[in-house]
């Protein structure tokens, strides 16, 4: 029996890929899901662990630069092969034709999000911020843009589309949304409180724009537009990796509770960012809402 969307959550699910190929309708369409998550997961991790074979062999670099672009390039294009040859479709969440505009704007909106964090915990008292200076754009640039590609490829692309065929889009995004969260637990400072504002403002709110848009480009740049604000400008902890040579210098004053400014951890661990994070989120679910009610009638 093919599985449909109910109608409480059918407007979630408007910008998702049809459904074929491997991941056609039937009763099996769960088990195939998982399955076919984990041989996507399984074959780009392969492509990524290139860049760690390279560092622990040849430490240069400008030969690291390299092979992290390429296997950004060999990611991409291994995801774009292996979808139109297993879920037989044209690969619409990868279209170029959107991606300046959509990268671009969501590279602005990530810094827009994360100077309102920044700035309202500035003003509430909860941090000091003081200038920096400047000395390693170029490579804040770069990580920022990377780490964008390569996690929302993973977390966005194969994880939460993978587990919304296989158990409905409203779980799927509270489910990749706690596994976002719990994979930055290994991260230096980390803890539940800030795994779980992870989970909140990258998780859903990243997941979001992807349902949004059906593309994954506005996710890629709020995400990097996110992390080159947080790190590259403010000069504060970037999910518990510390920051230099920013713009500025931002550090959490140490009579606020870590929970209010994020502690070593960062910003993003803060109430702030989860509060900004929800409410970003709630308004792609009222974007999409109001696309759906505005959408012609198909006979």
């Amino acid at each position: 029996m093919e599985q449909v969307e109910p109608p409480a959550t059918a407007w979630l699910a408007r910008h998702l890929p049809v459904a074929s190929g491997v991941l056609k309708p039937g009763p099996r369409r769960p088990l195939r899901s998982v399955a076919w998550l984990v041989g996507l997961l399984v074959a780009l991790v392969a492509i990524l662990s290139l860049q760690s074979i390279v560092r622990s062999v040849a430490p240069n670099p400008t030969l690291l630069l390299g092979i992290a672009f390429l296997t950004v390039v060999l990611a991409y294009g291994a995801y774009a092969g292996l979808v139109r040859r297993f879920e037989h479709r044209l690969v619409e969440e990868l279209a170029f034709t959107r991606l300046p505009a959509e990268l671009v704007g969501g590279v602005l909106l990530g810094i827009a999000l994360m100077s309102l964090i920044v700035g309202a915990l500035w003003v509430f008292g909860a941090y000091d911020v003081t200038a920096g200076r400047w000395s390693d754009f170029p490579h804040d640039a770069r990580e920022a843009l990377g780490t964008g590609l390569l996690e929302e490829l993973l977390a966005r692309l194969v994880i939460f589309r993978m587990l919304a065929c296989a158990i409905r889009v409203r779980p799927a995004l509270v489910f990749s949304a706690l596994l976002f969260g719990g994979a930055h637990l290994a991260n230096p400072h980390a803890s539940m409180v800030t795994a779980a504002a992870i989970a909140v403002e990258a998780g859903l709110m990243l997941a979001g724009f992807y349902l949004l848009t059906g593309r994954i480009w506005l996710s890629v740049g709020v995400h990097a537009g996110w992390n080159f604000a947080q790190g590259g400008i403010f000069g504060a902890p970037v999910s518990g990796m510390p920051s230099d040579g920013s713009l500025l210098v931002s550090l959490p004053r140490a009579d606020f509770p870590t929970w209010v400014t994020g502690g070593a951890f960062g910003p993003e661990g803060s109430l702030v960012a989860v509060i900004i994070g929800a409410a970003a989120f709630c308004v792609t679910l009222v974007a999409l809402r109001r696309e759906t009610w505005t959408a012609p009638m198909v006979a």
